[in-house]
């Protein structure tokens, strides 16, 4: 039986983030994580909220990741962004239980930090999947 649809892109997208040089060199492996609260480390990926919406014959599946980097400015969670996009544009995908139809960056969305310490960089993926049979 597969898994909720975007559990599974959960845990490929972190699979794949944690295994592109392009991110790494960014972000260290072990930032990339899925967890609550504030970043402890200067810089990291913290695979947040996730959306499943079904349909008849395929499901939608989104997940969202959240960018962190200790700096008062906004460039290095776009160079992050960046650097995510470019880690997820890469096929073929597979994801536990679903064949993936279309796997895509389709938002990013930047902001300061109330307090000025950190910034955050917020990016939106989607696949479009459909259940493979038992």
């Amino acid at each position: 039986m597969a898994s909720e649809p975007s559990f599974a892109l959960q845990q490929a997208v972190g699979a794949r983030l944690a295994a592109s040089a392009g991110v790494t060199a960014l972000v260290p492996a072990n930032g990339i994580c899925d967890r609550s609260g504030r970043p402890e480390l200067d810089r990291c990926i913290i695979i947040g909220e996730g959306q499943s919406v079904y349909d008849d014959f395929y499901g939608t599946a989104y997940a969202t990741l959240h960018l962190w980097t200790k700096e008062p400015g906004l460039a290095t969670s776009k160079e992050i962004a960046g650097a995510c996009r470019a880690a997820l544009k890469d096929r073929p995908w597979s994801l536990a239980g679903f064949t993936t139809h279309d796997l895509r960056v389709t938002n990013t969305h930047f902001m300061r930090d109330p307090q000025g310490e950190y910034s955050h960089g917020v990016v939106t993926v989607r696949a479009i999947v459909q259940e493979r049979a038992s």
